[in-house]
């Protein structure tokens, strides 16, 4: 029997690490910003930067892996992401923070890129879903044992930039020493844009809402629990939670997609989400059980609103177009995650740490008043429609794309990084989905 886990060791523990420092470093800016001073505008400021950095590093990671293959531009980003953190213990000022903040997200949607389409490439088409599954576990344990590793080290200094380090090294090792065959270069294509908001308004529209909100996420809530009175320990592990939640709400809430119309059900997942975040207001005072409780609920909530919204979008979008929708949803999330932390991390300085969930509470009822079940003419329903539920991670590259089993045939051109084009005139604008 196939076993990913097996086949493709290498890539799967060099996610592992990479996700691990990834993770380990968000949380601990927050803190130790908060710690120092510095405001919650410039912690949503930096990590709007890392988002930016994502954003713009596909054209920049598709040129590199062109010019110099997989491995080595892999071997490259990770040299200059280990840099750029130790780079942090050596200066202090913010806006050199910000700039290396963006430097990181660039080099780092290289190293998705080069992982994601070697995976792709190698994986039969009966396993691309096994394949994703196992990135996708790889992924989210990437950034659990990221909390974990500062809640092992609590203290607000140099030494979690080390294990940071230590981690962006450390995913050299087995990238370097794999024996399979290197994929071959990638090639670009536009993104329609005008052709997908006709045919997908609401499913854009979610995305976006579920970029804000998670972008802000890793970003802002450490310093929410730390303002709530919690030490470093404590608040690397509410973030754990919460991201442990969003990880096993997937599969439920899949197979109750496969079940239930896809636009109630985010529509229920909104609701429930603004009544979850409700009590975390600030309007009380909660103790720290109460806390992690509140915290896995809503993170069930909130990390499941972009793979419900990625599956009613393949609903309405047909095969060969598939790819380049699951580029186009990413790049959406993309602009909602750099967008959101600078709006929360201005209105937090203002107003507190309890606006964070505020602003949950709020963009949970835009998306009520946005998803409009009865919109959804079903005119470009497709014939095997709803498609079977795929959990999706929100950390990934338009590479992605070509991993998900949904995705029959992968088309030559893989949509990755080109600038966008206007969309066709096939697109209908009646339909709201």
């Amino acid at each position: 029997m196939f076993s990913p886990l097996v086949t493709f060791p290498a890539l799967y523990f060099a996610t592992l690490l990479m996700l691990a420092g990834s993770g380990l470093f968000s949380t601990y800016m927050g803190l130790r910003l908060t710690q120092e001073g510095a405001g919650d505008l410039w912690v949503g400021g930096l990590m709007a930067a890392y988002y930016f950095g994502l954003v713009c590093g596909g054209k920049f990671g598709h040129r590199l892996i062109a010019s110099f293959g997989h491995i080595r531009s892999y071997v490259a980003c990770a040299g200059i992401a280990t840099v750029v953190v130790l780079l942090h213990a050596l200066i202090d000022s913010l806006a050199i923070w910000m700039a290396l903040r963006f430097v990181l997200g660039a080099v780092m949607m290289n190293q998705y890129m080069v992982i994601e389409s070697w995976l792709n490439e190698q994986a039969e088409s009966h396993q691309r879903g096994k394949v994703f599954a196992g990135y996708m576990v790889a992924v989210d344990l990437g950034l659990v044992l990221g909390q974990g590793l500062l809640a092992l080290s609590p203290a607000l200094d140099y030494k979690p930039l080390l294990l940071v380090a230590i981690c962006f090294a450390s995913c050299l090792i087995p990238l370097a020493m794999t024996r399979r065959v290197h994929p071959a270069k990638l090639v670009a294509a536009p993104l329609e844009i005008g052709f997908f908001w006709k045919r997908v308004p609401q499913s854009l529209g979610t995305i976006f809402v579920a970029g804000l909100m998670v972008g802000a996420f890793y970003g802002l809530a450490p310093v929410y629990a730390s303002r709530n009175g919690l030490d470093t320990a404590q608040s690397s592990l509410f973030v754990g939670i919460c991201i442990v939640a969003g990880f096993c709400a997937q599969w439920p809430l899949g197979w109750l997609s496969d079940r239930v119309n896809r636009s109630w059900l985010i529509r229920g997942n909104a609701l429930l989400l603004c009544i979850a975040a409700a009590p975390m207001w600030g309007l009380i005072q909660l103790p720290y059980w109460a806390l992690l409780g509140n915290g896995f609920v809503t993170g069930m909530l909130l990390f499941t609103l972009y793979p419900l919204a990625v599956a009613l979008a393949n609903d309405h979008v047909e095969q060969p177009r598939r790819v380049a929708l699951s580029a186009m949803l990413l790049t959406t999330y993309g602009v909602g995650a750099c967008i959101g932390p600078l709006f929360a991390g201005a209105l937090m300085r203002h107003y507190g740490p309890g606006m964070f969930y505020m602003l949950v509470s709020a963009y949970a009822v835009m998306l009520i008043f946005w998803v409009q079940p009865k919109r959804v003419t079903g005119m470009h329903r497709v014939d095997e429609a709803p498609l079977h539920h795929v959990a999706m991670p929100e950390t990934v590259s338009p590479m992605s794309a070509t991993l998900d089993p949904r995705v029959e045939e992968v088309p030559e051109d893989l949509v990755v990084d080109a600038p966008p084009s206007i969309g066709r005139s096939d697109g209908s604008p009646d339909q709201a989905n």
